[in-house]
């Protein structure tokens, strides 16, 4: 788990193998061998990659599944947009993989049914649905 944690992290910071082990002064050799599992981080490489990837510890060790960011640097109305698109985010999250599955599909299906029985649904409902599938 550490390994594939220090992969994923990596790559989302846009280092190469190379270009870690020369931040850490290891081989690179080092650095693909903790990728691979063949041998771990010593607690002090350890604790330099939190601190260069802005994640825990815990996250490199897989017993975290939360990211962090750092947004200290941010003033306060920017973090404010960030909080309000995080928020946004989370109340969609049910309709975002609606909207991205076959659910999706099967809804607009039975949606075109009721409509071509004329079956009447109540107005807040209709005007959703029509809004959703137009």
């Amino acid at each position: 788990m550490i390994g594939e944690r220090i992969r994923e992290t990596r790559e989302k910071n846009g280092f190469t193998q190379s270009a870690l082990a020369k931040k850490f002064r290891i081989s690179r050799s080092a650095v693909n061998a903790w990728e691979m599992g063949v041998s771990v981080p010593s607690a002090q490489y350890l604790v330099e990659l939190s601190r260069l990837f802005k994640v825990s510890t815990d996250y490199l060790l897989g017993l975290d599944r939360c990211e962090t960011v750092d947004i200290s640097s941010l003033e306060e109305d920017e973090k404010d947009i960030l909080y309000a698109l995080l928020n946004l985010f989370e109340k969609n999250r049910r309709a975002v993989k609606i909207l991205n599955s076959s659910e999706y599909a099967r809804l607009e299906e039975d949606y075109d049914l009721l409509k071509s029985q004329g079956t009447e649904l109540p107005e807040h409902l209709s005007q959703m649905l029509e809004n959703l599938f137009g």
